[in-house]
C-alpha cells in the first residue's frame, strides 16, 4: 500500500479529515505513514483555508502504535539507524501536533496505544467512546513510554501516569476522561452526527470546536473494578523513588487487602524488562520538569540507546 492509501484525506470545506487505513494491522505506523502525517500536518499549518483537522481510524483501532518489527529487523541486521530515522521523523510529527496552532479533533473509537497515543494526546481535543481501550505497554516490549509520554503521562492526576507508564494497564474511555486523557466522551453512535457538525466549522479558534464538542459530551460512570477507584492505592505505591520500592510498596498493600487488581500489578511488573522499568519511571519523573520538546529530545537519545543495546538488548530479546 501506498502512503496515499494508508492515510486517507477527506475534505469538508475548512475540514480535513485524515484516516489511518491499515486496518489488519490495527492501524500501526509504519515509516511512509509517519512522513506522509507530518508533510500534511505541516501544509495544514501554513494553509489558512484549512481551520480543523480530525483524525480518526478505520476498522477497531485508531492506531495500536509504531510499525516496530521492522526496527528491530534492522537493529538484528546492524542496521539501527535506520530505526533512528523512523523515530526522528516518528518524534517530529509528535512536536508539530503539539505545537500546531490549528485544532486537532481526534476520535479515539478502538484501540490507542504508543504510537497512536502520541498521535492523539499531544492534540487539542481527544474523543473517547466506550469503544476505546489506551495503553502503553512499552515496558514488556523492552522499550519505554515514548512518542512525549513522559510530559503527557506525567501530568496526569497524582501518580497515576507512572502506574500507567509502568504496568501497561488498559483503560477504557470512562477512564480517559477522568484522568485527563480524553478531552470528551461520546458514544459511537453519535459519531456521524459530531462529524457532520463539525464539518461546518470555519473558524480556527477552537472555542468553536469545544462547544459542537461540549454538546454530545457525556460523564460515562466509572466501572466498579476500575483503577481510577484506588488512586490512593497508586498514589501510595507508585510514588515510591524506585522500581523496587514500587513492588515492595504494592506487596504490602497485597498483604493488608488481597485482591486480584494488586496481583495483577505485581504481576505486570515482574513480567516486563527490569532496565525498561527503571528507564521509564525516571523518564517520567524527569518529564515532569520538562517542556514536550525537551521530553521529546530526551526521549530520541534514550531511544537511540534502547536501540544501539547499550544498556540492555531486551528490546531484541523479548
Amino acid at each position: 500500500m501506498s502512503s496515499q492509501t494508508q492515510v486517507l484525506v477527506e475534505e469538508k470545506s475548512s475540514v480535513r479529515i485524515l484516516t489511518l487505513n491499515r486496518p489488519k494491522q490495527l492501524n500501526a505506523l509504519c515509516f511512509d505513514m509517519i512522513s506522509r502525517l507530518l508533510q500534511l500536518f505541516l501544509a495544514y499549518e501554513e494553509d489558512p483555508s484549512v481551520k480543523l483537522v480530525i483524525l480518526k481510524g478505520q476498522g477497531r483501532a485508531f492506531c495500536a502504535g509504531g510499525d516496530v518489527p521492522p526496527v528491530v529487523r534492522d537493529i538484528k541486521q546492524g542496521k539501527w539507524r535506520l530505526g533512528a530515522d523512523f523515530f526522528t521523523d516518528e518524534y517530529t510529527l509528535n512536536y508539530v501536533l503539539a505545537t500546531n496552532s490549528k485544532p486537532q479533533v481526534s476520535i479515539l473509537n478502538g484501540i490507542v496505544m504508543g504510537g497512536g497515543a502520541g498521535l492523539s494526546i499531544h492534540g487539542r481535543f481527544r474523543v473517547a467512546t466506550e469503544n476505546s481501550v489506551f495503553a502503553m505497554p512499552e515496558t514488556e516490549l523492552g522499550l519505554f513510554p515514548d512518542v512525549g509520554a513522559s510530559y503527557f503521562l506525567s501530568r496526569l492526576p497524582g501518580f497515576f501516569g507512572e502506574y500507567v507508564g509502568l504496568t501497561g494497564a488498559r483503560l477504557d474511555g470512562a477512564e480517559m476522561l477522568a484522568c485527563g486523557l480524553a478531552t470528551h466522551f461520546v458514544p459511537s453512535t453519535r459519531l456521524t452526527a459530531l462529524e457532520a457538525d463539525l464539518f461546518r466549522i470555519s473558524s480556527s479558534d477552537p472555542t468553536f470546536v469545544s462547544t459542537i464538542l461540549d454538546a454530545y459530551n457525556q460523564k460515562p460512570d466509572l466501572k466498579q473494578h476500575s483503577a481510577y477507584h484506588r488512586i490512593d492505592v497508586i498514589d501510595r505505591c507508585f510514588s515510591k523513588r524506585t522500581v523496587e520500592e514500587i513492588v515492595s510498596a504494592l506487596e504490602r498493600e497485597a498483604t493488608q487487602e488481597p485482591n486480584d487488581w494488586i496481583s495483577t500489578i505485581i504481576g505486570a511488573l515482574k513480567k516486563a524488562s527490569p532496565a525498561s522499568l527503571k528507564i521509564a519511571l525516571r523518564s517520567i519523573r524527569e518529564g515532569r520538569f520538562q517542556g514536550v520538546g525537551q521530553c521529546l529530545i530526551r526521549e530520541y537519545r534514550m531511544v537511540c540507546h534502547a536501540m544501539k543495546g547499550d544498556i540492555s538488548k531486551d528490546l531484541v530479546e523479548i
